[in-house]
């Protein structure tokens, strides 16, 4: 489950973000600021940290509009934005090369690994995923803006498009693991 701590700047955003938009985004923006100084003196890599860099970067805008202007239309598409924005992380961070999970996952694989083509396609796997389930969350809701659907259309999509990604990140990495040592040993036993 640690993979949901670089989401802990937008779930603290999002309870704050329910009585004033401009704490919500100082609030996001403070716990990835925490965050990442917390990640850095235990000597995690800049590069490991694409999710936490964006996540500062968007409550840097989101919080500058919000100041500049806390009356803007932009309040009321900021849960649409925000997905839009995790979704282009996700996709921007497989087109580089440096899929976002890629950071969470170093943490937790000894670095033997970190350089291998099994390494990167996993966690390309792990973030389109991801990337699904953000985008997803976005279409679903701009669609229910759009239409004026009721509240649960809403709650629905997150709910989908967080647990699905969340699921196959615990679970797919096990499945591969699996794979691979039963190769293993079949080719072993072969030898």
């Amino acid at each position: 489950m640690s993979y949901l701590r670089g989401f802990t700047p937008w779930i603290a955003a999002g309870v704050v973000s329910a009585f004033d938009w401009r704490w919500g985004a100082v609030a996001g923006f403070v716990t990835g600021v925490l965050l990442l100084l917390q990640d850095r003196s235990r000597g995690v890599a800049l590069d490991a940290m694409v999710l936490e860099i964006s996540t500062i970067v968007y409550f840097v805008i989101i919080g500058s509009i919000a100041f500049s202007s806390p009356d803007s239309s932009v309040q009321d598409h900021s849960d649409v934005l925000s997905f839009v924005w995790l979704a282009l992380t996700a996709w921007g961070s497989m087109a580089i090369k440096s899929p976002f999970t890629m950071g969470i996952a170093r943490r937790q694989t000894p670095e033997e690994y970190w350089n291998t083509p099994g390494f990167l396609a996993v966690n390309n796997h792990i973030t389109a995923a991801w990337g699904a389930g953000f985008t997803f969350i976005a279409v679903s809701l701009a669609i229910g803006d759009a239409t004026d659907a009721p509240a649960w259309v809403g709650i629905t999509a997150h709910v989908v498009g967080l647990v699905a990604p969340a699921v196959f990140t615990s679970i797919y990495p096990r499945r591969v693991q699996a794979r691979l040592e039963a190769l293993m040993a079949a080719n072993a036993a072969n030898a």
